[in-house]
């Protein structure tokens, strides 16, 4: 029974094989096939194999279990109930012998006398059944024997029948073609061994440099295009205030993604999102060849440790470019190579470029063309043309600094900065104490819009009258960048007011720099990558505000460059007309207190002519009783009305002399 399951269940595997997928190998259509047919065969084995297992079950096994059950066992039975009789009869012929002889009891002899006749009765009948029982057990026996034994040849006979019939000829000659097939197969397995065989020595001997864990830089060029790399790496992970581990992991890039995975695992999980992530080089006391990496908003990073100095250097090269999301374009690594090129080609800017171009300067007194916003797909005409025919080195000095991280990253106020940005410094309280309320400029400003930029380098440029300017800036930075594998870069927030332009730290809330908005002179975004933007700052160099020097800020953004210029662009028109509207007011009060002042002399000099007026009239007044005193009696004078007569006299001495 056990053989025809497991026959059969052979069988429904066979069938089901074709409906199995494979992880190293695809769909064999003759394999399949194949198979099905021994399905067929083996399941019509099966079938006799059950046959076989009913045939010996009633033939060989149903006679031994009749004559084991009803046989011996009626047998057993007998012997003991001739056991028991036996017994019974002993205890009677034992009460019979000691019947008392001087004391005859009739009853009492009777049912002795009466249990000995039943007791031997019993005795004999069991014993005679017994006894046949046992003669006809010596036929059985035979019997018990023979019968299993043919049933079980006769089984086996009629096994071999069904088989004879179902292993034709037909079956025969399949059964050599695919004993055939399995011989050329294995043939063709040991060709293939030994070519691998002598694969693996010539990789053995050709690969013999990558065994060391620290190959030479020299002997392996590290790729810096990469936008796809996977490897294991040590993650570093705090236990407590001072003390850390380190996990070695498997770790590979997705897309945009940094997956890990851990060693017996089935698929790996999301270590970190690497879109517009910065990564550096840092110095582990502990380990070598570490970097890290941290996220785009700045809350999560993560230490790793490479293998070896090539692994190291290409995955931050790797984590760079997908930072960038390079891996979106179409050819990624080509992308990435054509990068890093241009980035190595602008390193220096070729010398000829002074020499060549000297006498297309511009003059000094020449008028500077006013600043205007500069759109990266907008169209510069011929200025641009005559402009592109200049040296690079009259925009940009070609030693000059590049900083690349900002120096004070968290302070409240900068007096350098303001004494540079032509502010007045104001004197901070260390203790936090406020001498009085100062309003925040933003506070009442129109404009506030707030961005998130990446700071990736500023340097000194020697005009600042074109939009070429931020573009070389830009080129050189880059380039910089590129050369030196500085990867990292500082996170801030972007303010735009009416006033000035803020880089504010986006974990404390804390001004690093603030630029006025008169000083920004230029601004622009990269005419093919969006996200790279920048403006020039015209500052006082110096003690004498005359001696005036310009820096351009570079700035990454997320795709948002455009937007940040349109919004400084919309900052300074709103400032324009603030200022023009502060002019205006300033003239209305102007005149204002013009037509007060000339109100107020007309209104002095009615007064003026009201006084004379009334003087007048009082002298007629007082010449009329003079008159009348000549030609009649006297009129004497008060001395109130001599006074004013000497007063109307006085006036009009002084408007005489007027």
């Amino acid at each position: 029974n056990e053989l025809s399951a497991a026959t059969h269940l052979t069988s429904k595997l066979l069938k089901e094989y074709e409906k199995q997928r494979f992880p190293l190998g695809g769909d064999d259509e003759v394999m399949s096939s194949t198979l099905q047919q021994f399905s067929k065969v083996i399941d019509e084995l099966s079938s006799c194999h059950a046959v076989l297992s009913t045939q010996l079950a009633d033939a060989m096994m149903f006679p031994i279990t009749q004559f084991k059950e009803r046989d011996l066992k009626e047998i057993l039975t007998l012997k003991e109930v001739f056991q028991i009789a036996s017994n019974d009869h002993d205890a009677a012929i034992n009460r019979y012998s000691r019947l008392s002889k001087k004391r005859e009891n009739d009853k009492v002899k009777y049912e002795v006398t009466e249990d000995v006749y039943t007791s031997r009765k019993k005795q004999h009948q069991t014993m005679m059944h017994y006894f046949c029982a046992l003669n006809t057990l010596q036929y059985k026996k035979k019997i018990a024997l023979l019968e299993p034994l043919l049933g079980y040849m006769q089984a086996q006979i009629s096994f071999f029948k069904m088989g004879s019939e179902n292993l034709n000829e037909q079956l025969e000659e399949f059964l050599a073609n695919i004993g055939t097939s399995v011989q050329n197969v294995r043939r063709e397995m040991d060709s293939d061994i030994e070519t691998m065989q002598q694969t693996i020595e010539d990789l053995e001997v050709a690969s013999d440099p990558l065994y060391v864990p620290d190959p030479d830089p020299t002997k392996f060029p590290v790729n810096r295009n990469l936008t796809r790399k996977a490897g294991y790496l040590n993650a570093r992970n705090k236990t407590g205030l001072v003390s850390s581990t380190w996990d070695r992991q498997f770790y590979f890039t997705q897309g945009g993604n940094l997956m890990s995975q851990a060693r017996g695992d089935v698929a790996g999980g999301l270590a970190m999102d690497i879109d517009n992530c910065s990564v550096m080089a840092v110095d582990c006391e502990d380990r070598r060849y570490c970097f890290q990496i941290t996220s785009f908003d700045g809350k999560k990073s993560s230490i790793l440790q490479a293998e070896s100095k090539k692994d190291h250097e290409e995955w931050i090269c790797t984590i760079n470019n997908i930072s960038k999301q390079i891996y979106l374009s179409e050819n990624p690594e080509e992308t990435a190579a054509r990068v890093n090129q241009s980035a190595l080609e602008a390193v220096t800017p070729s010398p000829s470029f002074q020499q060549r171009h000297e006498s297309l300067r511009p003059a000094a007194g020449q008028s500077r063309p006013p600043t205007a916003r500069t759109s990266s797909s907008g169209s510069l005409g011929s200025e641009s043309t005559n402009l592109a025919a200049l040296s690079l080195d009259s925009l940009v000095a070609p030693d000059t600094p590049i900083q690349f991280d900002i120096i004070s990253p968290v302070c409240e106020d900068q007096p350098g900065q303001a004494k540079a940005f032509g502010q007045g410094g104001r004197r901070t309280n260390p203790f936090g104490e406020s001498g009085g309320i100062i309003k925040s400029e933003t506070e009442d400003s129109i404009l506030h819009q707030l961005f998130i930029v990446r700071f990736l380098g500023s340097m000194e440029v020697k005009s600042d009258d074109h939009p070429d300017v931020v573009y070389e800036t830009m080129r050189q930075i880059l380039a910089a960048r590129a050369i030196h594998n500085i990867f990292r870069m500082t996170e801030s927030h972007l303010l735009v007011t009416c006033d000035c332009l803020k880089l504010i730290d986006p974990q404390t809330q804390v001004t690093r720099l603030t630029f006025p908005l008169p000083c920004v002179v230029l601004y622009a975004t990269h005419q093919e990558n969006k996200r790279l933007f920048g403006f020039v700052l015209r500052t006082s160099s110096g003690r004498s505000e005359s001696n005036l020097s310009s820096v351009c800020y570079i700035f990454e953004s997320n795709n948002e460059g455009e937007k940040i210029c349109d919004s400084v662009g919309l900052a300074k028109q709103i400032a324009l007309h603030a200022e023009l509207d502060r002019r205006a007011s300033e003239k209305q009060k102007e005149i204002e207190r013009v037509k007060e002042k000339q109100q107020k002399e007309l209104n002095k000099q009615k007064q003026i002519e009201k006084d004379l007026e009334e003087q007048s009239r009082l002298i007629a007044a007082s010449s009329r009783p003079n008159q009348a005193s000549s030609e009649g009696p006297f009129v004497v004078l008060s001395s109130s009305q001599s006074e004013e007569s000497d007063l109307g006299e006085g006036g009009k001495k002084r408007e005489s002399e007027a």
